[in-house]
């Protein structure tokens, strides 16, 4: 920032000899920009000083309107979304906070009460009374 400032002093942009108080001419500095410095360095400037017409009328109802929609929003942590439903009430308790190895679990039973059902239906169902 006190390069900054050297470089803007030395352009001849302080309407004052008073480093402190930032008051920059902007036509002066625009114009010893586009004589002296490179686009890039002009274009890294030039998002550091304001535009003069910032306050115009339709921009600031524009703006007012803006900030009047982000004062109405919720400020902090959103609140925790509580599931719903049977597969969300899983979720939430076997891979929320505090994740376990339960559902690994879980799928095994499963995958041998399926296997228990099918070989049951086709074959253990026939040997029921003895048939051979």
């Amino acid at each position: 920032m006190v390069n900054l400032l050297r470089l803007l002093r030395h352009m001849g942009a302080f309407k004052s000899s008073d480093s402190s108080t930032f008051r920059p001419s902007l036509s002066s500095v625009y114009s010893s920009l586009s004589d002296t410095m490179s686009f890039v360095t002009r274009r890294a400037l030039s998002t550091l000083i304001p535009p003069k017409a910032i306050g115009a009328a339709p921009d600031a109802l524009r703006m007012q309107r803006v900030v009047s929609f982000y004062e109405k929003l919720p400020r902090g942590a959103a609140p925790e979304v509580k599931p719903k439903g049977l597969l969300g009430r899983y979720q939430a308790k076997y891979f929320g906070k505090n994740p376990s190895a339960t559902p690994i679990v879980h799928a095994l039973v499963f995958l041998i009460a399926i296997g228990y059902a099918q070989n049951y239906y086709f074959h253990l169902r026939h040997h029921k009374n003895n048939a051979h």
